[in-house]
């Protein structure tokens, strides 16, 4: 296994602006990095959730990938339109921006999220099974995968905290062009284009 490989993809693939990053940076602007942290920890634990159902189940997915993949695009370009549609009206309505910001929230963000599926349904296939069959080799490579994830949503919260004031100046702006990403990642992971 090439260790180096690995970590850069995993890091490439949890630090890279995605639905999961997009809402956590809106969310410090609105509810500080505090409040956040729960959305994090919600995050997180689906995260690594996914990892141990890919780990467990690897060889009952490869049959059903293609349907699950459709279902899931379907779904988690729904709720990322959904998603977008709070984020561009927090600051006008809070109650609108309170359902973005809690641990619930980012759990099922995870499980709607195709980034994050088509990541760990890939990343234990591609780069652990090959090379360890062992349950605790795979449970290690889980908790380190979990553990980068992690440290990638807390970057997002840190980045929005220190530009948290230029954010807020800019609110709007920042909330439509948050929308408009989420938008985008909406259309590109549902199979229009």
């Amino acid at each position: 296994m090439n260790i180096v490989s690995f970590i850069i993809y995993c890091i490439v693939v949890t630090f890279t602006p995605g639905p999961t990053n997009i809402v956590i940076l809106s969310s410090v602007q609105h509810h500080g990095a505090r409040k956040t942290m729960g959305y994090v920890g919600g995050a997180t634990v689906a995260f690594g959730l996914l990892l141990a159902a890919s780990a467990l189940l690897n060889r009952m997915l490869a049959d059903f990938i293609p349907h699950i993949l459709d279902v899931m695009q379907i779904i988690g370009s729904l709720y990322m339109l959904y998603l977008a549609y709070q984020v561009y009206r927090m600051g006008r309505n809070e109650s609108a921006a309170q359902q973005s910001s809690g641990f619930v929230s980012g759990l099922l963000m995870q499980f709607a999220n195709p980034k994050v599926l088509l990541f760990t349904l890939t990343v234990i296939p591609g780069y652990v099974m090959p090379y360890y069959s062992s349950p605790a080799a795979a449970f290690i490579f889980v908790m380190v995968i979990t553990v980068i994830g992690f440290l990638a949503f807390t970057t997002w919260v840190i980045f929005g905290s220190i530009f948290k004031s230029f954010l807020q100046r800019h609110q709007r702006v920042m909330n439509s062009i948050m929308a408009l990403f989420l938008v985008y990642s909406a259309v590109m992971v549902s199979g229009i284009i």
